[in-house]
């Protein structure tokens, strides 16, 4: 495995989750560069998605680099049968960097194990969404000033929403309180709920989506039903309308909460929220462009901000 792939957000220390931030930062700042320049990188998705891949796409592009990839599985050999062994190593021939998604959880960290080639998890299955943590981090630290001693509350689908996963374990560096809102089926997994005891992480598990806990807030994750996770499609029915936010629940909210979604939504959240200050959804998927440029550039070794000083000196 490569060192510097990225497959869960538990690959990375503090302090290098610290300094993606400050270089998401710096990209925000100064977007466009070319020290990708004679390098190529594959994002390999094997299960549909639109803000990841494009914004990806978008960071490779703005750092220089090239892309090549697919989109669709169908239209490459492992719709005749070839195994995903056979398509990273195929691929690795060819790029310096691999990108993937897929629908199967591990398959991520089964890629690293038959290449030398540094992959990055674009999500996989229900299990983790690293890129999707580091831009969830720096969209909070935007809007709060901090990451320490924030109360964040997760509504939806807790079992199959990979993101909220991922949040939850790279937020045990910065002694957050967690609300759990979800009902019995779609509760957060015990093996996180686990994790949370084990590193005095406090939390509260909740059915009822109230104004106490809306109010009691500073950040308010929400998420649709996965309903491409659920096996029966009438069980994804029965629970796809239990939480759905509106402008008037946040009328009491505190001044500084702020709503974040993975996207896309489906109904959980009213079109009316959109116009309130409080909503920074929108923002939170462009902030992903500026993480996914320090991810990429972690991954092929090059530390943006070192380089700066040192031309600087």
């Amino acid at each position: 495995m490569n060192s510097n792939s990225l497959v869960s957000i538990s690959d990375i220390s503090k302090d290098e989750i610290l300094s993606l931030l400050g270089q998401a930062q710096y990209f925000e700042e100064h977007p466009n560069h070319k020290i990708l320049e004679g390098r190529v990188v594959a994002t390999l998705f094997f299960e549909p998605s639109t803000r990841t891949r494009l914004s990806f796409e978008t960071a490779v592009n703005r750092l220089g680099g090239r892309v090549i990839g697919f989109s669709d599985a169908n239209t490459t050999s492992s719709s005749k049968g070839e195994t995903l062994k056979d398509t990273i190593k195929m691929v690795s021939n060819y790029v310096d960097l691999i990108i993937m998604r897929h629908y199967l959880e591990g398959a991520a960290r089964y890629a690293t194990e038959v290449t030398d080639t540094p992959i990055i998890n674009a999500g996989d299955g229900a299990n983790q969404h690293p890129s999707q943590t580091m831009l969830d981090l720096y969209s909070i630290y935007k809007t709060q000033g901090t990451l320490e001693n924030l109360t964040i509350t997760m509504v939806g689908d807790l079992k199959y929403g990979r993101t909220v996963h991922s949040l939850l374990m790279a937020m045990q560096y910065f002694n957050p309180t967690f609300n759990f809102i979800a009902c019995n089926e779609l509760r957060m997994p015990r093996e996180y709920t686990k994790f949370c005891d084990e590193h005095g992480i406090k939390y509260n598990e909740y059915t009822d989506f109230s104004p106490e806990v809306i109010n009691s807030s500073d950040i308010l994750y929400m998420t649709r039903v996965q309903r491409e996770r659920f096996t029966d499609i009438m069980e994804s029915e029965k629970v796809k309308n239990l939480y759905n936010l509106n402008a008037a629940m946040l009328e009491n909210s505190r001044d500084n909460l702020r709503v974040l979604h993975p996207l896309p939504r489906v109904n959980e959240i009213d079109q009316d929220v959109d116009d309130s200050p409080k909503a920074y959804y929108f923002q939170q998927a462009q902030n992903g462009l500026y993480a996914r440029q320090a991810i990429i550039c972690r991954a092929l070794g090059i530390d943006i901000l070192k380089e700066k000083n040192h031309d600087n000196m």
